[in-house]
């Protein structure tokens, strides 16, 4: 996490996960992402969930960037696009002259056990 704790989804036993991805801290997509997802952070608390990001930006970016921005949630550092890469959001892009790693698709929202609804 953020501090440089290990994290691990069993940690969050019992409760709903929403985990998202997202390519850089302080990029104003990613930004705007981050900061809605703080902005309705009691929605999901309500809903007994917990607000997870990954990023392969380091621990201190991370920190940094929730300080700058508010954020009341977990964000975690995958350097070794570990996680990243697991959920298959980490892929080789083939339309460029050289193929280059960036991320396949927007990033996902992903919610154990129910459904969202805003």
């Amino acid at each position: 996490d953020r501090s440089g704790q290990p994290v691990s989804l069993s940690d969050f036993a019992g409760k709903r996960v929403v985990l998202y991805f997202y390519p850089r801290d302080n990029t104003p997509g990613c930004t705007r992402q981050a900061c809605a997802f703080a902005q309705r952070y009691e929605e999901f608390q309500a809903l007994n969930a917990v607000v997870v990001g990954i990023s392969k930006d380091s621990v201190a970016s991370h920190d940094k960037f929730a300080q700058k921005y508010s954020l009341p949630f977990v964000l975690l550092s995958d350097p070794e696009l570990l996680a990243i890469q697991a959920y298959g959001v980490w892929q080789e892009k083939s339309c460029t002259a050289r193929p280059a790693w960036a991320w396949c698709a927007p990033p996902i929202c992903w919610m154990s056990r129910a459904s969202f609804k805003r």
